[in-house]
């Protein structure tokens, strides 16, 4: 795959910058020549072309600098300072110390996953910063309690009269225990928690992982586990039900250490507290516990400065228009305020509090449905105060142009990455995520890669579990830089649209020995070509018909993509039932190459006859495909 160079100066060497008069010049970054000042100011985040402008080489210089440091980057993406000031240094330029900066972490697009604590939660000038209330996040599997457990949270406290209070319903639950504030952000499982991770924003202080006392640790615990890892939050375990007969907490606490968290009771460092969600049980402890997580954290935000904040959830409505709730993180968001919320802006119409009265501001941790907004923004976008309409629209605009002349890929992680990282001689981690058809294929695919672990490269596993390839894999490998590894396994038709769409990169084998094989060329930086199989479209089988004693031609309708003559899988029920080649491909009683989407077709197989109505043909080619991506 070609990625494209930018720049079309080959430069040695530092050279004298020039003044922009572009939208660039609008924001944080100011071109400043060498000459004029001994050292350079950067913001706490800047695009790597925002970096060469400002310094005044080829964007390629810059790239160059990362990658011997170990971090590859494309032209658009975001580095923090720290990074920035590395490569500053490598070109011959001092880094002058960061002033506060308004609006200084608004450029280009959200920031990455690594960058977006310090963006969100740190604030130049420490003695503004005052303690601001945690944000939870309750996950688990289903039915073992996760929104019993909230019930009897939100319930308790209003029964505990002045020592707790309870405002709910707009998308977060916020509790007072003993004067302090507890957010519950109301966020529908773990996919919602790293589909917003995945687009830069990180909203969750603390992850509840829920466990039923009766039931342990099923799939979807493991998946919240592994999510919370990736997404590097505390997490507090509750033992919920153990007011049920078949009640057995101390084997949930075995199987949570089969799973690497180690509980404080075993000498870990994962608070657990037993709870009955049913009888309110253990929730007085459990906010507690949050509390005492919360006050080592040392969470803080500035109220005094322009509101940052993320979008939990917003919807269209007939009579007000684009209605968001918005999460405040920090500073105090205001009527009246201009705000940049992702691809869209508008001015603060109204506010709404957790009660659903009008409210005129709101502070840090501090959760209100928005009214104002030009067009209805996605989940986990990032909101921003800025000063006026103007510089709104320059930064929409700079933002649509970035898009625009993106070169192509997106910076996840893959083989071919990981390639190139290897060649600048840094050690690396290959983070995946593996999926195979059962518990046995498992075992041996990890204990595989537990033999190719090297001082040179390492292998991170991030999840792993059976069954096929789920949206919600897809989701953890885009926020985590991740590789979705298949073992006989497939992709549902969601993770193949959310795989193409986040550019994640998936690998599916039938045989272990050429998944280790490729992970261990991988690894060695030795990526040759390879034969890839790309599955064409899917076709339903509406009528069959019998010509002569053993042809059948199968009438079918393209649902996706085309259908080409190549290699050919039938469904039937879900389930795989041959795989084949097509021989003959008509439409009406013409021979053609290819039937697109919407159309209908007759299909012949080489080899299979026995063809039913609803029946599913899948048609795949063949490809050689280069694993280097050419510069």
């Amino acid at each position: 795959m070609a990625r494209s160079r930018s720049g079309t100066r080959n430069t040695r060497g530092p050279r004298k910058p020039q003044r922009r008069t572009d939208q660039v010049q609008q924001s944080a970054v100011q071109v400043l020549d060498p000459v004029e000042r001994e050292a350079i100011e950067i913001p706490q985040s800047i695009t790597v072309k925002e970096l060469a402008d400002l310094v005044g080489v080829n964007p390629a210089d810059v790239i160059r600098e990362l990658i011997k440091s170990g971090i590859f980057a494309n032209i658009n993406q975001l580095i923090d300072r720290d990074t920035a000031s590395l490569v500053i240094n490598e070109l011959g330029y001092e880094v002058a110390e960061a002033k506060p900066t308004e609006g200084s972490e608004t450029n280009g697009e959200a920031p990455s996953q690594a960058a977006a604590k310090e963006v969100l939660f740190e604030d130049d000038d420490p003695s503004k910063l005052v303690p601001r209330a945690p944000i939870v996040t309750v996950m688990g599997h289903v039915d073992h309690g996760k929104t019993s457990l909230l019930d009897a949270i939100r319930s308790t406290t209003v029964a505990a009269g002045e020592r707790g209070g309870i405002t709910q319903h707009i998308g977060a639950s916020e509790v007072v225990r003993d004067g302090h504030r507890v957010v519950f952000l109301d966020t529908p499982g773990h996919e919602a928690f790293t589909q917003m991770r995945a687009r830069g924003a990180r909203v969750t202080d603390i992850a509840i992982l829920v466990v039923a006392a009766d039931d342990g640790v099923m799939p979807q615990t493991s998946e919240a586990i592994d999510h919370i890892r990736a997404a590097k939050v505390p997490m507090v375990v509750a033992v919920n039900k153990i007011d049920k007969a078949d009640a057995n907490p101390e084997r949930v606490k075995t199987e949570l250490s089969e799973h690497g968290v180690v509980i404080e009771e075993y000498g870990g460092d994962v608070p657990l507290v037993a709870v009955s969600a049913r009888q309110g049980t253990g929730i007085e402890e459990l906010l507690d516990t949050l509390l005492v997580v919360a006050e080592v954290q040392e969470l803080k935000a500035d109220p005094k400065r322009a509101a940052i904040g993320t979008v939990v959830e917003a919807e269209l409505d007939k009579g007000r228009g684009a209605v968001a709730t918005v999460l405040v993180q920090t500073g105090t968001l205001r009527v009246g305020d201009t705000v940049v919320v992702g691809d869209t802006y508008g001015r603060v119409r109204a506010m709404e509090g957790s009660t659903g009265a009008r409210v005129s501001n709101a502070g840090p941790s501090t959760a209100v449905v928005l009214l104002g907004l030009a067009e209805v923004p996605a989940a986990g976008d990032i909101l921003r105060v800025v000063p006026d309409e103007r510089t709104a629209r320059q930064m929409i605009e700079q933002r649509q142009a970035l898009v625009a002349t993106r070169p192509e890929g997106t910076g996840r992680a893959t083989l071919e990455d990981l390639y190139r990282q290897i060649q600048a001689g840094q050690t690396k981690e290959l983070r995946i995520i593996i999926k195979a058809d059962v518990q046995g294929s498992l075992g041996a695919i990890q204990q595989a890669l537990d033999q190719l672990q090297g001082d040179e490269v390492r292998i991170n596993v991030l999840h792993e579990g059976t069954g096929d390839i789920t949206d919600n894999d897809i989701l953890l490998a885009a926020a985590s830089d991740a590789v979705v590894v298949g073992f006989n396994v497939k992709l549902d038709p969601a993770a193949r649209r959310s795989a193409e769409a986040e550019v994640v990169d998936v690998r599916l084998y039938d045989i272990i020995y050429r998944l280790t094989e490729e992970m261990d060329a991988a690894l060695k930086g030795m990526l040759e070509p390879e034969e890839v199989e790309v599955v064409e479209g899917r076709a339903e089988v509406r009528q069959v018909f019998r010509v002569g004693k053993s042809e059948v031609i199968a009438g079918c309708y393209v649902t996706e993509g085309r259908i080409v003559r190549g290699g050919a899988r039938v469904y039937r029920g879900g389930r795989l039932l041959v795989t084949d080649r097509i021989d003959s491909l008509r439409r009406f009683r013409d021979d053609v190459r290819e039937v697109a989407t919407g159309f209908e077709c007759g299909i012949s197989l080489a080899g299979h006859n026995d063809l039913q109505e609803s029946d599913i043909i899948e048609c795949f080619t063949q490809q050689m495909v280069s694993r280097v991506a050419q510069a």
